[in-house]
């Protein structure tokens, strides 16, 4: 685990409101361009979510270790909507800093209720992303597409890289998931 994404755990909330305020930025003359660039190479480089189907999300929850339901950081800035809050499914819970930092936010799942919860908000009209800040996926996020702010980055302020596509991103997650914790 990287250490930012501690940092991230403690202040999530702070930094999505900061990544929307720069992304504003992208609006002014000249230095949009600019702003603009250092989103995307951030995307890129560092942090960045994934669109899911949720038949590929339902394959990277029978991969995860264990599971944790929690809050939509999104969801909690945001409020456009009366979308569920608790809809972030949290990954392979040994080592996860969300889970460490505020247990007071996440109860543990199954994988077969992980599915349902899937299921449940894809009828709901949410979106399934697979979050990762440098080499770690640590949440699937269930956000609506009024408050997810990877979407919102990408669409309304032209930072691509903020939300993509990845076709082969269940063989990725496998790849790059964390061993087994052995007890």
């Amino acid at each position: 685990m990287h250490h930012t994404l501690k940092l991230y755990s403690r202040h999530r909330e702070f930094a999505l409101k900061f990544y929307l305020f720069w992304a504003g930025w992208t609006k002014i003359p000249l230095l949009g361009r600019l702003v603009k660039k250092v989103g995307n190479t951030w995307g890129k480089k560092l942090e960045g979510a994934y669109l899911l189907k949720t038949g590929e999300a339902e394959q990277i929850v029978d991969l995860a270790e264990e599971l944790a339901l929690g809050p939509c950081a999104c969801r909690q800035v945001s409020h456009h909507c009366d979308a569920p809050v608790q809809a972030e499914i949290m990954l392979n819970l040994h080592g996860n800093v969300f889970v460490t930092e505020r247990p007071e936010d996440y109860r543990s799942i199954s994988k077969a209720e992980a599915k349902k919860l899937l299921q449940d908000f894809h009828k709901k009209g949410l979106i399934h992303t697979i979050i990762k800040c440098r080499e770690d996926y640590y949440a699937i996020c269930n956000c609506c597409t009024c408050c997810c702010v990877p979407m919102r980055l990408a669409r309304q302020y032209g930072i691509k890289s903020a939300l993509i596509r990845k076709e082969d991103i269940v063989e990725e997650f496998r790849r790059r998931k964390p061993a087994p914790h052995k007890h």
